[in-house]
């Protein structure tokens, strides 16, 4: 008797698609995903036998996992190119150099072992958003799939087309030190070569394959992974410090003397750096990052324009795309740049690309050119628990409120509200730059709130009390994960 098939249908995010493997899902509950995919991707493309770029990263069960999702896929007629154990972003570069129909790879990215999840795409460049998701989900969980016969080949060393890629077009001069850890995840192999392969001075940090991660997660939002590159930075003297998640898409940053730059700051260094060669540029950023890009100096000399957009790495790429943005910054670390510099997906180790240029074209240290923005009170993301069936009506709810605060002139601090932004929750600012965000969470039963000052951390503290009042006022929220 065949195994029975199990699929948490939680496990279909808004952007990817993540279970705790055989708890939340089995090999028959993958199996389904991939003929649900296969059977999605033949409707969009409209082929018999689309061609799906299949990796996979460095767990212990990844690749069984990636087995069982192709024998799903090939049974709809997908042929699959397989790339073998990879970056997601690689695997988003195979789809454009061999113009391929779709991509599948199976990855946990930062979450703990035990995890497991696929980030898929149909067209090149970009991820399933909510109304894929939201079709991929249908389709699999009523098993209305798609029939066929397609095929498998392996795709041998496409890691080093993908590594002389990035390293052929970006050879620096400047010579930089740089500390690149990964916490044992799969960047491990990535990273350092393609890091030295443009010029820099690398010193690696648990930078070899282990799947048990046994010093902490590759994620570079952690505190102790942080902690762990600001202490080689300062022991080797280095002039910064990059960590990359488990499946490379991301990047943390540390500057010379150890501290973490937030990574909104160092998308607006990148986005000022580049302003100057790509006048009249778009910036796409989300909401949850500082304000300073609406009215920077050095973007407005050059005649760059900043679009705040939705928080999520799907929703970004495709504002990126479709407004033709030079680049696109998440607050996450998730960094995306359009042709000439890269082909509009997240890849961690090109942002970081971009900042050894943006070091190579100063004569100056990180911590020097981050001195040079002004100054902000800015809190970390706070995420209080609010119930996923709640959460959107609770945020509908103080956008009335918010509005109505507006419209009455109600004054917080002292400042009225100048401008309210409602693509993603509500952002609302004021005359002197401060502002504060609600929004409801992607992932998690909780809001995400938010809010920075320029002018003091007394007012950023302020802006914070406002919005905390009015969601107890709310009753529906409960304890945050962290507060100021």
């Amino acid at each position: 008797m065949s195994e029975k098939i199990k699929i948490d249908p939680y496990g279909f995010r808004e952007y990817d698609a993540r279970w705790l493997y055989k708890k939340n899902i089995n090999d028959e509950g993958i199996a389904n995903l991939g003929r649900g995919l296969g059977t999605q991707i033949k409707k969009h493309t409209k082929k018999n036998n689309p061609r799906v770029i299949v990796g996979h990263d460095y767990r212990s069960y990844s690749e069984e996992i990636k087995s069982v999702l192709k024998r799903g896929l090939i049974s709809t007629g997908c042929n699959i190119e397989d790339v073998g154990l990879s970056l997601s972003p690689m695997v988003y570069f195979a789809q454009f150099y061999l113009d391929a129909d779709a991509v599948a790879m199976v990855t946990a990215s930062h979450n703990e072992n035990g995890w497991t999840g696929v980030k898929m795409g149909i067209t090149k460049g970009l991820t399933h958003a909510p109304e894929e998701m939201r079709e991929l989900k249908e389709i699999t969980l009523n098993q209305s799939f798609s029939k066929g016969e397609g095929s498998e080949k392996q795709i041998k060393n496409f890691d080093k087309i993908y590594k002389n890629n990035l390293i052929s077009k970006n050879k620096i001069q400047r010579h930089l030190k740089a500390v690149v850890a990964c916490g044992n995840g799969t960047a491990g192999i990535f990273a350092p070569d393609i890091l030295r392969g443009i010029g820099c001075e690398v010193i690696e940090l648990d930078c070899n394959l282990n799947w048990n991660f046994p010093k902490y997660n590759p994620n570079p939002e952690d505190l102790e992974m942080l902690r762990a590159i600001a202490k080689s930075v300062k022991e080797n003297n280095a002039d910064i410090g990059f960590g990359f998640d488990g499946d490379g898409d991301r990047v943390g940053v540390i500057d010379n003397t150890g501290n973490e730059i937030f990574s909104d700051k160092i998308g607006l260094l990148i986005a000022r750096n580049l302003s100057g060669k790509y006048k009249n540029s778009k910036f796409i950023v989300d909401v949850k990052s500082t304000g300073l890009f609406s009215n920077d100096k050095i973007l407005l000399k050059n005649n760059c324009e900043t679009i705040y957009w939705k928080t999520g790495h799907s929703h970004i790429k495709r504002k990126v795309n479709t407004e033709k943005a030079l680049a696109g910054f998440e607050k996450s670390g998730h960094f995306f740049f359009n042709q000439p510099l890269g082909f509009g997906y997240d890849d961690g180790i090109n942002s970081a690309i971009q900042i050894c240029h943006l070091l190579n074209n100063q004569n100056k240290m990180m911590s020097e050119i981050i001195n040079e923005l002004p100054k902000t009170f800015q809190t970390p993301t706070m995420a209080p628990f609010c119930k996923d069936e709640e959460k959107y009506l609770v945020v509908k709810e103080l956008v009335k409120q918010i509005e109505s605060f507006k419209k009455n002139k109600t004054e917080i601090d002292n400042q009225i509200i100048s401008d309210i932004l409602t693509v993603n929750g509500v952002r609302f600012s004021f005359e002197d730059g401060s502002w504060g965000l609600i929004r409801a969470s992607s992932n998690k039963p909780s809001l995400v709130v938010v809010t920075e000052s320029p002018t003091s951390d007394k007012r950023k503290k302020k802006i914070f009390d406002f919005i905390d009042d009015l969601l107890q006022k709310s009753g529906k929220v409960g304890k945050y994960d962290q507060k100021i």
